[in-house]
């Protein structure tokens, strides 16, 4: 039986320090969300990934259009891999550190739930982004957040036309390209199951650096150590005991 059905004249008081230490415990201590400080940090992020995204296309590390899908993820060039990653995570580590900051944050645990929080708010400004087709300016893994993947419904290939009078040289031309056409097409759509494929792994794997990064961000702008034993000897700043 708990001790705190117990009678407290009949308890030692050693009784009455565990009954003291069991009402600190059950307690409840909730978060005080700053919701002013998650809008600005989740809005710092996804202007971060807009740079981030913008700079990206400008030294080549995104390339966009049907023809430059992702069908198989060996042939992803290591530049972009990087760049990916590091706009992915760098993007919502600031947000998240701003989100900190301006909420005035001591703690790392209220600071880190901060910067998921902000993840939070950014993720469906980020699925209205892509929906209105501004996507690929939020990054090339972003992109895949539209459900869609790189031409999926789209073939980015001309079917050759025959004139009325043409030759029989035209006519062998035309039926050669029209060879050619079809296999193209067949290509593609056996193609593009995998390259939706990997467009969402692409959008997954964002997310989630978005979301390390979010509260990592949150972590350091509490300015404590980045360790996950600093909370047993540190001094109560929100909550004193009971």
């Amino acid at each position: 039986m708990s001790t705190l059905l117990q009678d407290p004249a009949r308890m030692s008081s050693r009784e009455l320090g565990a009954v003291a230490d069991e009402q600190h415990h059950e307690r409840w201590a909730h978060v005080h969300v700053n919701w002013t400080a998650v809008w600005v940090g989740a809005l710092a992020a996804i202007s971060c990934a807009v740079v981030f995204g913008l700079v990206g296309i400008a030294i080549e590390a995104y390339r966009f259009g049907p023809e430059h899908r992702v069908v198989e993820l060996n042939k992803l060039g290591i530049g972009a891999l990087i760049f990916s990653v590091c706009a992915a995570f760098f993007s919502f580590a600031i947000g998240g550190w701003i989100a900190g900051k301006v909420a005035g944050i001591l703690h790392s645990e209220p600071g880190m739930v901060h910067g998921a929080i902000a993840w939070l708010v950014a993720v469906p400004m980020l699925l209205a982004a892509t929906a209105i087709g501004a996507g690929s300016i939020l990054g090339g893994w972003n992109a895949g957040l539209d459900g869609r993947g790189y031409g999926a419904t789209t073939v980015p290939y001309v079917r050759p036309e025959l004139g009325a009078n043409a030759t029989a040289a035209e006519t062998a031309a035309y039926r050669t390209q029209l060879d050619e056409y079809n296999q193209n097409v067949t290509r593609w759509h056996h193609d593009t199951p995998r390259a939706t494929r990997n467009s969402a792994i692409g959008a997954v794997t964002a997310l989630l650096l978005g979301l390390i990064g979010g509260v990592i961000g949150g972590w350091m702008a509490s300015g404590e150590p980045m360790n996950f034993s600093h909370h047993r000897t540190r001094k109560a700043i929100y909550h004193q005991p009971l």
